[in-house]
């Protein structure tokens, strides 16, 4: 079976967000790296070249497929900060209604900017997330 295209790296996460423009997009990374840290109780680290992650969630599907994943993450995206593992999660998907202007895909969250949100119901979005996701 093919790996997952997403692992773990030793890239660093401060180089990452350097990297992000514009210097907007840079501070909302950085105010969600805080958060994400905060609420996920898990370090920071690099999924792949861009994916900031916390946490890992392992997996295994009914055709046997098996990996690990982290249990919540995010990217810079052109139009977007897209935030991962909130989906399905308990909670988490419950709060949607209160977190404030955001779209939603098959696997993620969408939000063009932190101030569009309520940062404390995405605090406990990622928490419930975490706490329903993270294995190992």
């Amino acid at each position: 079976m093919p790996a997952n295209k997403t692992q773990p790296t030793e890239a660093s996460v401060e180089q990452f967000l350097a990297s992000i423009e514009p210097e907007s997009r840079r501070a909302d990374c950085t105010a969600l790296v805080a958060l994400m840290a905060k609420a996920a109780k898990s370090p920071a680290r690099m999924w792949g070249s861009g994916i900031v992650g916390f946490g890992v969630h392992r997996y295994k599907y009914e055709s046997g497929r098996e990996g690990e994943t982290c249990a919540v993450g995010f990217g810079s995206r052109k139009d977007a900060i897209s935030i991962y593992g909130l989906h399905g999660a308990g909670e988490a998907s419950g709060l949607l209604a209160k977190l404030g202007k955001h779209k939603t895909g098959k696997g993620c969250l969408y939000v063009a900017r932190m101030s569009d949100i309520d940062a404390k119901v995405l605090e406990k979005m990622v928490a419930a997330a975490t706490k329903a996701r993270a294995n190992g």
